[in-house]
């Protein structure tokens, strides 16, 4: 993979990068029209390393890897710890090349836990700064037959200190050549994901995708049609993805005040 401003190629996959959008403007959501599905505020954590039982495992389900930091099993205060409402996910150094930090995710490898066909997904959260970090927020399709669908509600890479990146992903299993991908840079003040809370949401239904950043419309995309299905949900501290880590702060720590689902009423 190689980048240029405002555009990634990447060998084999179609990768549209569709053009900037100011991240103050667009239609405030409105939740009225919603109930809670799914409320995670985080006074406690109910995770296992691959469950069942409990409401996040901390792996990929399916035993997949991404990045440059390789997540653990959860184990007294790290990478995982809850102070005051507040889920801290710490990233530190190993001994070996990969740091270490972790991920949580809403179903186990059965496809076990909360998953949800349409409606509005939003996590508040604090990120980490510094080259190299690279936080997300995702939702990932139950059925993985022929294709993995993927929507990056954010993924910040923390070399980009002033936007974060949504995507709309479809990953043909069969033709890798088929995949393609869209992706979206929603500017920020520069600095400013790293100073305060912020919510990521996204609304999905059968025909559009919207994005929202403290829950003003940025993006939207029409709905593909492999993502005619329950999604869950991956929330993550990563690194690297592509860019370099070096001088990146050990440790770094990603803030999550909570995580929820709506459904249409």
């Amino acid at each position: 993979m190689r980048r240029l401003p405002g555009l990634i190629f990447m060998t084999g996959m179609a990768f549209i990068l569709a053009g900037p959008v100011r991240a103050a403007e667009g239609d405030s959501l409105d939740l009225s029209q919603y109930k809670v599905t799914f409320d995670e505020p985080f006074d406690s954590l109910s995770v296992s390393p691959w469950g069942p039982g409990t409401r996040w495992i901390a792996h990929i389900p399916w035993n997949g890897a991404f990045g440059d930091a390789k997540f653990v099993d959860p184990r007294p205060g790290f990478p995982f710890a809850v102070k005051d409402g507040i889920l801290s996910i710490e990233m530190r150094k190993g001994d070996g090349p990969k740091w270490l930090s972790g991920l949580l995710a809403s179903v186990d490898a059965k496809g076990q836990g909360f998953s949800q066909q349409y409606g509005y997904f939003e996590m508040r959260a604090k990120l980490p700064g510094g080259p190299g970090v690279w936080p997300g927020f995702w939702l990932i399709g139950l059925d993985r037959s022929s294709h993995t669908s993927e929507i990056d509600v954010m993924e910040h890479y923390g070399s980009m200190p002033d936007k974060y990146t949504a995507s709309v992903h479809v990953w043909d299993r069969k033709n890798p050549k088929q995949s393609v991908s869209d992706h979206q840079r929603v500017p920020v003040p520069e600095g400013s994901l790293y100073q305060d809370f912020h919510t990521y949401g996204v609304s999905v239904d059968a025909t559009t995708i919207r994005f929202y950043f403290d829950r003003k419309q940025v993006w939207e995309k029409p709905t593909p049609p492999e993502f005619r299905q329950p999604f869950y949900i991956l929330v993550d501290l990563s690194c690297g993805a592509g860019w370099p880590t070096a001088g990146m702060p050990d440790p770094s720590v990603m803030y999550v005040d909570y995580v929820r689902a709506y459904a249409a009423k």
